[in-house]
């Protein structure tokens, strides 16, 4: 350090590459090349960049504005011997290179929990398809797939179960081995909704059917041998919600991982609304930035067979049962369905 003045000249005695450590003695008026990653000599207190100093043969002349820091990383800077990783989380990009760095060539994890998706129903056909004027594309599935293997886990698409007991009893037993099995339609009350029905004869122990809350209302679970069982809504919209609220936790905690209550947050109403029902509202809206508090504007239809409503919004507005009347400004509250403000 005390050779780090402006117009000294220094003699360089060695050479220090990353990965080759150098093993002399500096003394008073000498300096050693050394390249970032190297370790710093013990008689060394301080690096000058290369950018500062010129160089003729074995003599280096240090520049006229010289940096004031040592440009040397202390040992243990990062993490030290006995630093962890804390637990429960799902490893990131960033957690797997740690790991790395801390020479951990393994780790306990939880297994990915398997999901198998089953969609139900004589209208339905795969994408791909031409349907018929009396049936349409099973959309459902897919977008509970994508869902799925967002939260890290495995999602096998099973066949769709048709309007019989013994079609849907047959994908049923085809759902063996998994964690949990997603039922997509057929758990509400018309004639040809046998989920709950066919499920109960196998061994269903049900734990919940039909929740306070649009879209959504005909939602089941239970346990069925031994995988969690979730019967979702058949409309498309309805079944895309209810998995963010329910589907997405329940994986989360199959992996160890926290599951809780969604995250709500607070906006600023956008427009006058009605007041609500005796079901808690989930509307697909338009959120965006303002000078306070984000702006939040439902979208004019709230239609639960409408996909392409649920494609363009990027929040839930929240609307407690019996919510009166609300005017525009007021603070409401909302969950995120993408990124904010990505």
């Amino acid at each position: 350090a005390g050779d780090r003045v402006a117009g000294a000249v220094l003699r360089v005695v060695g050479e220090a590459p990353a990965g080759r450590a150098w093993d002399g003695v500096i003394g008073p008026g000498e300096a050693l090349r050394i390249f970032t990653g190297a370790p710093v000599p013990d008689s060394a207190e301080c690096v000058v960049i290369q950018e500062d100093v010129t160089r003729e043969g074995d003599r280096i002349t240090l520049g006229e504005a010289l940096d004031a820091g040592t440009n040397i990383r202390p040992a243990g800077a990062d993490f030290r011997v006995g630093a962890r990783i804390e637990a429960p989380r799902r490893l990131s990009p960033a957690d797997v290179a740690l790991c790395a760095s801390m020479n951990l060539p393994e780790v306990a994890v939880s297994r990915r929990p398997e999901v198998a998706l089953i969609a139900t129903g004589d209208e339905l056909v795969s994408p791909g398809e031409v349907p018929r004027a009396d049936q349409i594309i099973a959309s459902n599935s897919y977008g509970l797939k994508a869902m799925v293997e967002a939260e890290g886990c495995r999602a096998r698409l099973m066949p769709i179960a048709r309007d019989s007991r013994e079609s849907l009893e047959q994908v049923l037993r085809l759902a063996a081995g998994a964690d949990l099995i997603v039922t997509i339609g057929g758990a509400s009350v018309g004639d040809h909704d046998l989920v709950g029905e066919v499920a109960a004869a196998m061994g269903l122990e049900r734990a919940f059917y039909k929740v306070a809350m649009r879209p959504g209302k005909p939602l089941m679970a239970g346990r069925l041998g031994e995988a969690a069982l979730l019967g979702l809504p058949g409309n498309p919209v309805s079944s895309m919600v209810c998995g963010q609220l329910f589907l997405v936790p329940m994986l989360r905690a199959m992996m160890g991982l926290p599951a809780g209550a969604r995250r709500r947050f607070a906006a600023r109403l956008g427009c006058d609304l009605p007041g609500n029902g005796p079901r808690e509202h989930y509307m697909r809206s338009d959120l965006r930035p303002g000078h306070d508090f984000p702006e939040i504007t439902p979208y004019g239809s709230q239609d639960s067979s409408l996909l392409t409503v649920l494609s363009d919004a990027n929040a839930l507005l929240v609307r407690p049962p019996h919510d009166p009347a609300r005017a525009a400004g007021e603070i409401v509250e909302y969950m995120p369905l993408t990124p904010l403000f990505a």
